[in-house]
């Protein structure tokens, strides 16, 4: 049985913009959050807060550290807010915010928010997974660097491991962003050698919206001290001695006040299905329905895909023919999307082969017009 409830009656390829609802999570939302509230009410905490220890132990398990090196965030853009409210000031006097042009909109209204506090955004404008280019990029002035693993209007995947290990020659700050990687891209965030990591559950690890978190270093997170704080970034949320506050010791300092439980009781249901699976068979998965579909499209479409390293998702850019290509998938009942002129589809093990040839069969029937 397929682990995962697909919506719509078509191919469902959207797992780059929500991941399908795993079966096991009406059942782990009704015995993890709902049952204890129902049962307990106030006294639910103790349970509610074994629920998100669930939760960070799976993103543990997969991504490997200890699981008091995340912290759950409502999003990405948050947990970079907090980070960068949280840097000291540079002794060397760096200023300058670094991110890629193609990086995810909402990341970079927080880059540009922080020049209220005296930072100065670079987008810079080279392909992303141009190493060379990152490396010119890297200039003096750069204090931090913000790099998306996979970037979702391209597919492009970042050499996030190469770029950490120029910053810490540098001493410039990496913080990556896995939106579009986790759960597709096997990946240690260790590893990486970034200081910090930012994802989400929404899409490939298909936990649903509301369940992100960060990862980071663990002598950093100890050498940091956020200011956007509450009763959950302390060492002890329940002392409730307004004239004490201490830093929890470990990533969890980034927490804040009275946390959601709903969102990440899913999304720890789904984490134990993603793990179950393994991210390397979902890859593997992945591929063979890309190869399938490639090979299904007629030679003239074929080599409009572009050839570079990619994370699970397809951008097809199609100039003139976007209209009508669009209009075909439609009509075979595809749920894909659209970013300009660029088609975005992605194969999960929710998908099938005869999904991947439906999308292919209805692209073919339109001849392309640039």
């Amino acid at each position: 049985m397929n682990p995962f409830l697909v919506p719509g009656a078509g191919p469902y390829v959207l797992t780059h913009s929500v991941g399908c609802l795993p079966r096991a999570a009406a059942d782990a939302l009704e015995s993890g959050y709902l049952q204890p509230w129902a049962k307990l009410g106030g006294n639910a905490w103790p349970e509610w807060l074994r629920q998100i220890d669930g939760f960070r132990a799976g993103l543990a398990a997969l991504f490997g550290g200890e699981p008091g090196d995340y912290c759950p965030q409502g999003n990405l853009s948050s947990g970079l807010a907090k980070v960068l409210a949280a840097l000291p000031r540079d002794p060397a006097n760096r200023n300058t915010l670094l991110a890629a042009e193609e990086s995810f909109p909402s990341l970079g209204f927080v880059l540009d928010r922080a020049g209220l506090r005296g930072y100065v955004t670079r987008l810079a404008a080279h392909p992303p997974d141009d190493l060379d280019a990152w490396t010119a990029a890297l200039t003096d002035d750069v204090r931090m660097v913000l790099v998306t693993h996979v970037h979702s209007s391209s597919g492009r995947v970042a050499p996030v491991a190469a770029i950490a290990k120029l910053c810490a020659t540098r001493g410039i700050l990496c913080i990556v962003d896995v939106a579009q990687s986790a759960g597709i891209l096997p990946t240690s965030f260790p590893a990486l050698g970034a200081d910090v990591v930012l994802g989400s559950c929404v899409k490939w690890l298909c936990g649903g919206s509301g369940a992100g978190f960060l990862w980071i270093r663990r002598d950093l997170a100890r050498s940091l001290e956020p200011v956007d704080v509450g009763w959950f970034s302390h060492a002890d949320p329940f002392e409730m001695d307004i004239h004490s506050f201490r830093y929890a010791d470990d990533a969890r300092r980034f927490w804040g006040g009275t946390p959601t439980i709903a969102p990440f009781v899913v999304a720890a249901a789904s984490l134990r299905v993603i793990d179950g699976l393994t991210v390397e068979a979902v890859l593997a998965h992945n591929r063979q329905l890309i190869a399938a579909f490639t090979q299904e499209l007629a030679a003239h479409w074929r080599t409009r895909i572009p050839a570079w390293p990619r994370g699970g998702t397809l951008c097809i850019p199609l100039g003139r023919s976007r209209d009508a290509v669009a209009a075909a998938l439609q009509a075979a009942g595809v749920q894909f999307d659209l970013r300009g002129d660029v088609v975005r589809i992605s194969f999960h093990v929710c998908n099938t082969l005869d999904d991947a040839q439906t999308v292919a069969r209805a692209w073919n029937g339109v001849s392309p017009c640039n």
